[in-house]
This record gives C-alpha cells, sequence and structure tokens, in this order.
C-alpha cells in the first residue's frame, strides 16, 4: 500500500482474536491533550504543510449563519487548487484510494476538484470529555462482537487494532437527536431517475446526556423512516432498534407496508441484504457507510495514509442545486464536490471462512479527525473490485457533529449508482426534535402507520 504509515497502532497489521482488548494507560490518554487532539488525531499538520493543524475544527458558526438555517459555506472564496483527471491522473496516482483509481479508469469524464484542506470538525466539550474516559474504561466483548465500559462517542480515541477502529465509526457522536429529510434515486445508465423521499428520525440513546451503559438496555439508537413520496410507495415505515452487542441481542426490525397495511418483524434488515429502495445497488450494511454487527470479517488496521478524500460538501449541502443538478450519467456532478489532502485510518476487512456475504473484502477510509468513514471499497467473491462509496460530509452548526451530508455508492459492473441525501426543497436538519423513546416502539409505529 502506498504512503503508509502507523501512528499511534503497535504494528503495520493489527487484527483481533477471541480476548477483550486492553485499555490504554493514563500516560497514553495523555496525549489526548497533548500531541493529539481530543478524537485521537494527530495534532500537527504533515510535513510539507498540505494538512495544516487541527486548531479546534469549526467549533463556531459562521458569521451570517443564524439558528434554523442551512448550514452556509464558511469558505465561500474558496477555489479549487487543481483538478484530477484522466490526463494527469499519474500524477496524482500514490494521494488516492483503489477506489478512486478505478472511478478514472471506468469513467474518462470523472474528476476531482482539490481544495485547501481544512480541519473542520469539532465537537462540544462533554464530547471530548467522554473521549478520555473512554480511552481508559473502553473494551472489546470477546470477539469484538460488542463493547463495554463506554458511552456517548467512540470507545477508542488511540486505536489498535482494527476493530477498535470500525467500533469509533459505528458509535462516533452523531448528537442526540436528529429529525431530517432527503430524497435517494438509483439513476439509470444514461442518468434518469425517479426520486424517493424518506423522512428519517433518530434517538441515540448512547449519546443521551447522562445516559450509562447499564441504562440504555442494550441500545446504540432508535431509528424511525418514513417514505414520503412518490405516493406508490408513500406511508411505508421501517422502525429499527439498533443493538450494541447485536451476537446478545440482535438488531430488531419491523417494516410497514403501505400497500398490505400491516407492521411486520424484518429479522433479515441486516448485512447483505438489498437495501430498501436501493435497486440491489447497496446492501444494509452500508448505509451510513457501515453499521451493524462486524462479526462477519477479521478486521486488519493498515495505518494511516494521506489521501484526497471529499471533506467539506457544503455546495452540496446548500440546496441551491436540485436532483437534475447533482445526478449526472455514470455519477454526480463532480463539479459540486470538494475534495481535501486528510490523514485516514485504513483498515481491511476480510470475510471470514464458512461466512456468506456478497463482498468478500472491504477497505474502509476513516476520517483521523471524526471516525466518520469517508470512502469505501467492496470486492464480489472472485477477488474484483465490484462497487465504490463515498460520504460527502460537513460539521453542522447548531449541533456541532461532522456527519454526512450525501453518500454514493457506485457499481463498477452495472455502471450505476444509489445517491442519498439530495435535499433541495427539504428542511434543515433538526438536531433538538424532541423525541422522547416511547416513540420508537413498534405500537408507536403503529399507530403512526394508522394515521
Amino acid at each position: 500500500m502506498r504512503n503508509l504509515l502507523c501512528i499511534g497502532c503497535t504494528a503495520a497489521v493489527l487484527t483481533i482474536g477471541g480476548e477483550a482488548a486492553a485499555k490504554v494507560t493514563e500516560a497514553e490518554a495523555a496525549r489526548l491533550v497533548g500531541d493529539l487532539t481530543p478524537v485521537g488525531a494527530e495534532r500537527a499538520g504533515n510535513a510539507d504543510g498540505t494538512i495544516p493543524a487541527w486548531t479546534g475544527g469549526l467549533s463556531q458558526p459562521p458569521q451570517g449563519w443564524s439558528r434554523g438555517q442551512r448550514e452556509i459555506n464558511p469558505f465561500p472564496d474558496d477555489q479549487p487548487l487543481f483538478t484530477i483527471n484522466a490526463g494527469n491522473l499519474d500524477q496524482y496516482r500514490d494521494s488516492l484510494s483503489g477506489g478512486h483509481i478505478a472511478m478514472f479508469e471506468t469513467y474518462p469524464d470523472y474528476t476531482m476538484p482539490v481544495y485547501q484542506s481544512r480541519r473542520t470538525a469539532a465537537y462540544p466539550e462533554q464530547v471530548y470529555d467522554k473521549l478520555r474516559q473512554n480511552a481508559l474504561t473502553a473494551e472489546l466483548l470477546d470477539n469484538g462482537n460488542g463493547v463495554r465500559n463506554t458511552i456517548m462517542t467512540s470507545p477508542f480515541p488511540i486505536p489498535k487494532n482494527g476493530l477498535e477502529v470500525i467500533w469509533n465509526h459505528i458509535l462516533r457522536y452523531r448528537g442526540e437527536q436528529i429529525s431530517f429529510r432527503s430524497a435517494s434515486a438509483t439513476p439509470s445508465v444514461d442518468g434518469s431517475f425517479n426520486p424517493i423521499v424518506t423522512e428519517y428520525d433518530y434517538f441515540i440513546a448512547y449519546s443521551e446526556p447522562g445516559a450509562e451503559l447499564a441504562d440504555i438496555d442494550n441500545k446504540i439508537f432508535y431509528l424511525k423512516t418514513e417514505t414520503i413520496s412518490p405516493p406508490s410507495l408513500a406511508g411505508s415505515i421501517t422502525l429499527v432498534h439498533e443493538t450494541l452487542d447485536q451476537i446478545r441481542s440482535p438488531r430488531l426490525a419491523w417494516r410497514y407496508d403501505s400497500g398490505s397495511r400491516r407492521l411486520r418483524r424484518s429479522p433479515n434488515l441486516a448485512y447483505e441484504t438489498d437495501m430498501p429502495n436501493s435497486s440491489s445497488l447497496r446492501s444494509v450494511d452500508q448505509k451510513d457507510m457501515y453499521n451493524g454487527a462486524p462479526n462477519q470479517y477479521e478486521w486488519n488496521l493498515l495505518g494511516k495514509r494521506e489521501l484526497y478524500v471529499p471533506y467539506n460538501a457544503y455546495e452540496l449541502h446548500s440546496g441551491n442545486h436540485g436532483a437534475d443538478d447533482i445526478i449526472h450519467a455514470g455519477h454526480i456532478n463532480q463539479n459540486l464536490t470538494r475534495y481535501e489532502r486528510h490523514r485516514v485510518w485504513v483498515v481491511e476487512a476480510i470475510l471470514r471462512t464458512g461466512i456468506s456475504h456478497i463482498y468478500s473484502r472491504r477497505m474502509f477510509y476513516l476520517d483521523e479527525d471524526s471516525w466518520q468513514v469517508l470512502m469505501t471499497e467492496e470486492y464480489d467473491n472472485a477477488g474484483d473490485l465490484w462497487r465504490v462509496s463515498e460520504a460527502h460530509n460537513i460539521s453542522f452548526y447548531s449541533e456541532p457533529v461532522f456527519w454526512t451530508t450525501l453518500e454514493t455508492t457506485y457499481d463498477l459492473k452495472a455502471k450505476r449508482y444509489y445517491i442519498d441525501g439530495l435535499n433541495e426543497g427539504q428542511a434543515p436538519f433538526d438536531f433538538e426534535p424532541g423525541f422522547r423513546s416511547n416513540e420508537f416502539t413498534a405500537s408507536a409505529a403503529r399507530r403512526a402507520a394508522r394515521r
């Protein structure tokens, strides 16, 4: 692997076996107020200055924004430093993931506009406090199927293996409650599409103020989605109870089909199952770039790389561009994207012997400043690269959170893609909807479906 370095880990390739991983020492945790940021990233910039030092991130909203508005671009005067294209690809190949190289090789018109790197990821102070506490107490359960002695946010800011890194993504702080609407689509090869608008309501029990692991009944979050349009699908509801240890207590899911008008358990809404409304272009465990129990794979930590990655996607988030502007044949309108040079953790997932999944191998690239998965590569059972996924992220303002605003999964065989996060005409994310946990029961979903 090119430009591979391992900082904060103990070897170039690390795996986890059957024993719980050790906690870090007080001396190691002290690095979170020293050479590392509270999240566990390198505080310093890189040698040539293309990655700046972290100085607190975008912890305060920019001038001109007020609560209740959609996030505005904090860097309106930024222009691309250069654009990577098929003609100059070799010049930048060492700073690109294998998936991005494949995109250039598959789509001759594919480009990547590269901007000044800005380390905007920021979280509330209480999250930073919990990160240090988690570092001292958090442990993987046997075989890595869950985590104990952790709360609110990522458990392992100083990770020692691939499982700890992927749990940092799964449990990263995304706020306490969130409500928003967005549209998804699965464009045909010629770029034609029919958008599906969905409402998402999250109640994240794991991050509720004052919560303790013993109090949340093994739940990370509750999620209810409702299809708003088109009329033929409107009223369909999915309810998910996401559990921390999914081997001891598997994910609970229910699906209400507006056609049958019945709420049914959905025991297979996990792993390689086709994600609803994805035209079989994405599996359920690709939502949020990766979710669910990690027990089907061996997780190898390959260290860090400096790569050009999607970042600060305020133009895509702005609501100024309709679906017709964003969706093009083959891939989204790359002129609206923003890529920056950042350090990313690189994790390889290899399917365990005897396990069935459509992906035999997966590569994950996680932002060091947030533990958000920025890019993935999915390989078929013949070992060939099949799909490439991206998360275009921003730092939100009403709740300091670095999170996805738009996700894509490109199928290199079918020459089609899945996109979610189209937000023209939709209200801004609401991080204070005032939900109660009893609004996310099966009986509550059944009542909502009947209205």
